[in-house]
Protein backbone atom coordinates (compact mmCIF):
# COMPACT_ATOMS: atom_id res chain seq x y z
CA UNK A 1 0.00 0.00 0.00
CA UNK A 2 1.39 3.17 -1.18
CA UNK A 3 0.78 6.36 1.62
CA UNK A 4 1.54 9.58 1.30
CA UNK A 5 3.02 11.52 4.52
CA UNK A 6 1.95 14.79 4.92
CA UNK A 7 5.19 16.67 7.28
CA UNK A 8 4.93 20.20 8.51
CA UNK A 9 6.84 23.31 8.72
CA UNK A 10 6.28 26.05 11.03
CA UNK A 11 7.67 29.42 11.82
CA UNK A 12 10.55 28.78 9.79
CA UNK A 13 11.21 25.70 11.14
CA UNK A 14 10.18 21.83 10.31
CA UNK A 15 8.11 20.04 12.76
CA UNK A 16 9.55 17.27 14.22
CA UNK A 17 6.72 15.10 14.39
CA UNK A 18 7.11 14.03 11.05
CA UNK A 19 8.90 11.07 12.56
CA UNK A 20 5.63 10.14 13.90
CA UNK A 21 4.24 10.21 10.28
CA UNK A 22 6.97 7.40 9.66
CA UNK A 23 6.54 5.30 12.26
CA UNK A 24 2.68 5.01 11.59
CA UNK A 25 3.73 3.97 7.62
CA UNK A 26 6.12 1.53 9.18
CA UNK A 27 3.70 -0.20 11.12
CA UNK A 28 1.20 -0.75 8.50
CA UNK A 29 4.64 -1.92 6.46
CA UNK A 30 3.45 0.87 3.26
CA UNK A 31 5.61 2.36 1.34
CA UNK A 32 5.92 5.50 2.05
CA UNK A 33 6.40 9.07 0.12
CA UNK A 34 6.18 12.36 2.26
CA UNK A 35 5.33 15.88 0.59
CA UNK A 36 6.01 19.09 2.40
CA UNK A 37 5.62 22.82 2.15
CA UNK A 38 9.20 23.54 3.53
CA UNK A 39 12.28 24.52 3.17
CA UNK A 40 15.11 22.97 1.19
CA UNK A 41 17.25 23.73 4.00
CA UNK A 42 15.70 21.93 6.59
CA UNK A 43 14.53 18.18 5.07
CA UNK A 44 12.99 15.86 7.30
CA UNK A 45 15.67 12.68 8.00
CA UNK A 46 14.07 10.05 5.64
CA UNK A 47 14.67 7.31 3.02
CA UNK A 48 12.13 8.14 0.08
CA UNK A 49 10.60 10.58 -2.24
CA UNK A 50 10.36 13.76 -0.65
CA UNK A 51 7.64 16.05 -3.07
CA UNK A 52 8.93 19.48 -1.55
CA UNK A 53 7.29 22.61 -2.68
CA UNK A 54 9.05 25.94 -1.35
CA UNK A 55 7.21 27.50 1.65
CA UNK A 56 9.30 30.93 1.02
CA UNK A 57 7.18 31.04 -2.16
CA UNK A 58 3.70 29.03 -1.54
CA UNK A 59 3.16 30.09 2.09
CA UNK A 60 3.76 28.27 5.26
CA UNK A 61 0.18 28.24 5.51
CA UNK A 62 -2.14 28.95 2.32
CA UNK A 63 -4.72 26.14 1.84
CA UNK A 64 -5.87 26.74 -1.27
CA UNK A 65 -1.90 26.46 -2.75
CA UNK A 66 -1.25 23.73 -0.27
CA UNK A 67 -3.91 21.72 -1.57
CA UNK A 68 -3.82 22.05 -5.38
CA UNK A 69 0.43 21.32 -4.34
CA UNK A 70 -0.95 17.91 -2.56
CA UNK A 71 -3.56 16.95 -5.22
CA UNK A 72 -1.01 17.72 -7.65
CA UNK A 73 1.56 14.38 -6.04
CA UNK A 74 -1.46 12.56 -5.45
CA UNK A 75 -2.34 12.70 -9.22
CA UNK A 76 1.03 11.83 -10.08
CA UNK A 77 1.64 8.71 -7.39
CA UNK A 78 -1.93 7.31 -6.51
CA UNK A 79 -1.61 6.22 -2.75
CA UNK A 80 -4.23 4.40 -0.91
CA UNK A 81 -3.75 6.84 1.93
CA UNK A 82 -2.64 10.69 2.81
CA UNK A 83 -1.86 10.69 6.15
CA UNK A 84 -1.61 14.35 7.79
CA UNK A 85 -0.75 14.84 11.87
CA UNK A 86 -3.92 15.77 14.01
CA UNK A 87 -3.10 18.92 13.97
CA UNK A 88 -4.34 22.44 13.39
CA UNK A 89 -2.90 22.34 9.58
CA UNK A 90 -4.27 18.59 9.33
CA UNK A 91 -7.54 19.40 10.50
CA UNK A 92 -7.86 22.24 8.33
CA UNK A 93 -6.22 20.71 4.73
CA UNK A 94 -7.41 16.98 5.45
CA UNK A 95 -11.19 17.63 4.70
CA UNK A 96 -10.26 19.65 1.67
CA UNK A 97 -8.48 16.77 0.43
CA UNK A 98 -11.02 14.69 1.62
CA UNK A 99 -13.71 16.25 -0.10
CA UNK A 100 -12.05 16.83 -3.47
CA UNK A 101 -10.68 13.14 -4.13
CA UNK A 102 -14.44 12.25 -2.71
CA UNK A 103 -12.52 9.91 -0.05
CA UNK A 104 -13.18 8.67 3.06
CA UNK A 105 -11.65 10.79 6.21
CA UNK A 106 -10.77 9.10 9.36
CA UNK A 107 -9.97 11.69 12.49
CA UNK A 108 -7.33 11.08 15.37
CA UNK A 109 -6.07 7.68 14.18
CA UNK A 110 -4.33 6.39 17.47
CA UNK A 111 -3.65 2.78 16.53
CA UNK A 112 -3.30 -0.14 13.44
CA UNK A 113 -5.21 -3.09 13.63
CA UNK A 114 -3.99 -5.54 10.77
CA UNK A 115 -3.24 -2.48 8.65
CA UNK A 116 -6.58 -0.74 9.70
CA UNK A 117 -6.62 2.69 11.24
CA UNK A 118 -8.24 2.22 15.07
CA UNK A 119 -9.94 5.45 16.67
CA UNK A 120 -10.90 6.21 20.04
CA UNK A 121 -14.99 6.34 21.02
CA UNK A 122 -17.04 7.17 23.95
CA UNK A 123 -14.58 9.46 24.72
CA UNK A 124 -11.81 7.44 24.89
CA UNK A 125 -13.15 4.34 27.04
CA UNK A 126 -13.38 2.27 23.81
CA UNK A 127 -11.52 1.78 20.48
CA UNK A 128 -12.90 1.24 16.56
CA UNK A 129 -11.55 -0.47 13.43
CA UNK A 130 -12.09 1.53 10.30
CA UNK A 131 -12.34 0.03 7.53
CA UNK A 132 -12.87 3.29 4.48
CA UNK A 133 -14.74 1.76 1.49
CA UNK A 134 -13.49 4.28 -1.02
CA UNK A 135 -10.10 3.46 -3.29
CA UNK A 136 -8.45 6.20 -1.31
CA UNK A 137 -8.39 7.42 2.32
CA UNK A 138 -7.08 10.39 3.97
CA UNK A 139 -6.18 9.76 8.12
CA UNK A 140 -5.19 12.39 10.81
CA UNK A 141 -2.73 10.55 13.12
CA UNK A 142 -3.16 11.55 17.08
CA UNK A 143 0.07 13.49 18.44
CA UNK A 144 2.21 10.79 20.82
CA UNK A 145 0.35 7.75 19.35
CA UNK A 146 2.82 6.33 17.07
CA UNK A 147 7.08 6.53 17.75
CA UNK A 148 9.79 5.48 16.60
CA UNK A 149 12.17 3.17 18.26
CA UNK A 150 15.15 5.47 17.70
CA UNK A 151 15.88 8.90 15.66
CA UNK A 152 14.65 8.64 12.17
CA UNK A 153 17.39 8.56 9.84
CA UNK A 154 18.20 8.34 5.76
CA UNK A 155 18.30 11.33 2.93
CA UNK A 156 15.57 11.50 0.81
CA UNK A 157 15.08 12.12 -2.83
CA UNK A 158 13.52 15.64 -3.31
CA UNK A 159 11.54 16.33 -6.05
CA UNK A 160 10.83 19.92 -6.14
CA UNK A 161 6.84 20.82 -6.73
CA UNK A 162 4.81 24.38 -8.32
CA UNK A 163 2.09 25.42 -8.60
CA UNK A 164 0.21 28.52 -10.27
CA UNK A 165 -2.56 28.06 -8.13
CA UNK A 166 -3.28 31.76 -5.93
CA UNK A 167 -4.89 31.47 -2.89
CA UNK A 168 -6.60 34.35 -0.75
CA UNK A 169 -5.49 33.44 2.02
CA UNK A 170 -2.25 34.98 3.59
CA UNK A 171 -0.41 33.95 6.76
CA UNK A 172 1.02 36.94 8.21
CA UNK A 173 2.52 35.17 11.77
CA UNK A 174 1.47 33.38 14.64
CA UNK A 175 0.33 34.45 18.09
CA UNK A 176 0.69 31.97 21.41
CA UNK A 177 -2.54 30.81 23.17
CA UNK A 178 -2.90 33.33 26.06
CA UNK A 179 -2.22 31.63 29.05
CA UNK A 180 -4.53 31.92 32.24
CA UNK A 181 -4.26 30.79 35.52
CA UNK A 182 -1.32 28.72 36.28
CA UNK A 183 1.29 27.71 33.53
CA UNK A 184 2.06 23.79 33.92
CA UNK A 185 4.30 23.99 31.44
CA UNK A 186 6.64 25.73 33.90
CA UNK A 187 6.20 23.10 37.04
CA UNK A 188 8.91 21.30 38.01
CA UNK A 189 6.31 18.78 39.99
CA UNK A 190 3.09 17.62 38.76
CA UNK A 191 0.57 15.34 40.58
CA UNK A 192 -2.58 15.01 38.00
CA UNK A 193 -6.23 13.96 38.78
CA UNK A 194 -7.73 11.13 36.57
CA UNK A 195 -10.72 9.76 36.43
CA UNK A 196 -10.21 7.17 39.26
CA UNK A 197 -10.88 10.54 41.54
CA UNK A 198 -14.34 9.48 41.75
CA UNK A 199 -15.98 12.75 42.68
CA UNK A 200 -14.86 16.50 42.75
CA UNK A 201 -14.11 16.51 46.20
CA UNK A 202 -11.67 13.61 46.68
CA UNK A 203 -9.50 15.94 43.85
CA UNK A 204 -8.69 18.14 46.98
CA UNK A 205 -6.53 15.00 48.10
CA UNK A 206 -4.67 15.43 44.88
CA UNK A 207 -4.33 19.11 45.50
CA UNK A 208 -2.89 18.51 49.07
CA UNK A 209 -0.42 16.04 47.83
CA UNK A 210 1.23 18.49 45.34
CA UNK A 211 1.56 21.52 47.50
CA UNK A 212 3.48 18.62 49.56
CA UNK A 213 5.62 17.89 46.97
CA UNK A 214 5.97 21.58 46.20
CA UNK A 215 4.32 21.62 42.75
CA UNK A 216 0.99 22.58 40.50
CA UNK A 217 -1.80 19.52 40.44
CA UNK A 218 -2.99 18.70 36.92
CA UNK A 219 -5.82 16.50 35.59
CA UNK A 220 -7.10 14.70 32.44
CA UNK A 221 -9.60 15.53 30.08
CA UNK A 222 -12.23 13.62 31.85
CA UNK A 223 -11.99 15.67 34.83
CA UNK A 224 -12.19 18.40 33.31
CA UNK A 225 -14.81 18.16 31.43
CA UNK A 226 -16.90 16.92 34.18
CA UNK A 227 -15.93 20.22 35.65
CA UNK A 228 -14.00 19.22 38.80
CA UNK A 229 -10.98 21.21 37.63
CA UNK A 230 -10.16 24.32 35.49
CA UNK A 231 -9.41 23.82 31.72
CA UNK A 232 -6.35 25.81 32.28
CA UNK A 233 -4.70 22.59 34.59
CA UNK A 234 -5.56 19.91 31.80
CA UNK A 235 -2.89 17.93 30.52
CA UNK A 236 -2.99 16.21 26.96
CA UNK A 237 -3.31 17.14 23.18
CA UNK A 238 -6.03 19.19 23.82
CA UNK A 239 -4.28 20.74 27.61
CA UNK A 240 -0.90 21.29 28.07
CA UNK A 241 2.05 19.24 27.24
CA UNK A 242 4.20 18.99 30.35
CA UNK A 243 7.95 17.75 31.17
CA UNK A 244 8.47 18.15 34.55
CA UNK A 245 11.16 16.56 36.95
CA UNK A 246 8.25 14.04 38.44
CA UNK A 247 4.94 13.49 37.18
CA UNK A 248 2.39 12.16 39.70
CA UNK A 249 -0.56 10.64 37.95
CA UNK A 250 -3.55 9.80 40.11
CA UNK A 251 -6.77 7.59 39.25
CA UNK A 252 -5.38 8.08 35.42
CA UNK A 253 -5.61 5.09 32.96
CA UNK A 254 -3.46 6.40 30.32
CA UNK A 255 -5.42 7.16 27.34
CA UNK A 256 -3.08 8.42 24.49
CA UNK A 257 -4.02 12.28 24.69
CA UNK A 258 -3.08 12.26 28.00
CA UNK A 259 -0.18 10.32 27.69
CA UNK A 260 1.02 12.30 24.77
CA UNK A 261 0.77 15.58 26.94
CA UNK A 262 3.13 14.02 29.87
CA UNK A 263 5.39 10.92 29.06
CA UNK A 264 8.42 13.12 28.41
CA UNK A 265 8.36 13.78 32.09
CA UNK A 266 11.77 12.85 33.40
CA UNK A 267 9.92 10.82 36.86
CA UNK A 268 6.66 9.47 36.60
CA UNK A 269 4.60 7.67 39.43
CA UNK A 270 1.15 6.21 38.65
CA UNK A 271 -1.32 5.53 41.37
CA UNK A 272 -4.20 2.71 40.24
CA UNK A 273 -5.88 -0.01 41.47
CA UNK A 274 -5.43 -1.56 38.08
CA UNK A 275 -1.91 -3.07 37.28
CA UNK A 276 -2.49 -3.27 33.92
CA UNK A 277 -3.77 0.12 33.23
CA UNK A 278 -1.68 1.76 30.27
CA UNK A 279 -0.20 4.50 32.30
CA UNK A 280 1.74 1.68 33.19
CA UNK A 281 3.78 1.30 29.71
CA UNK A 282 5.59 4.57 30.70
CA UNK A 283 5.99 5.07 34.42
CA UNK A 284 8.83 4.27 36.02
CA UNK A 285 7.14 3.33 39.21
CA UNK A 286 3.58 1.80 39.52
CA UNK A 287 1.45 1.99 42.77
CA UNK A 288 -1.45 -0.91 42.85
CA UNK A 289 -3.34 1.19 45.40
CA UNK A 290 -6.37 2.72 46.08
CA UNK A 291 -5.58 6.29 45.75
CA UNK A 292 -8.92 7.24 48.36
CA UNK A 293 -6.19 5.40 50.84
CA UNK A 294 -3.28 5.95 49.63
CA UNK A 295 -2.68 9.55 48.85
CA UNK A 296 -3.67 10.71 52.20
CA UNK A 297 -1.06 8.89 53.90
CA UNK A 298 1.88 9.87 51.37
CA UNK A 299 0.81 13.46 51.70
CA UNK A 300 1.26 13.13 55.79
CA UNK A 301 4.42 11.29 55.55
CA UNK A 302 5.61 14.30 53.29
CA UNK A 303 3.97 16.61 55.49
CA UNK A 304 5.96 14.94 58.65
CA UNK A 305 9.73 15.29 57.14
Amino acid sequence: MKTILVAEFREGKLRAEYSQLIAFAQQQQAEAVMFLVGNPSELPKFNGPLYLADAGRFGEYNPAVHKQLLLDVIAKEQPAQIVFLHSSYGWDLAPRIAVALKAAQVSEVVAVDNGLPVVPACNAKLRRIIKPTTPQSVLTIQAGAFGLDDEPSGTPNVIAVETETVGTVQCTGYEAAKIEGVDLTKAEVIVSAGRGVGKPENVAMVQALAKALGGEYGASRPVVDAGWVDHNRQVGTTGSTVTPKLYVACGISGAIQHLAGMKKSDFIVAINTDKDAPIGEVANVLVVADLKQFLPVLTEKLNAR
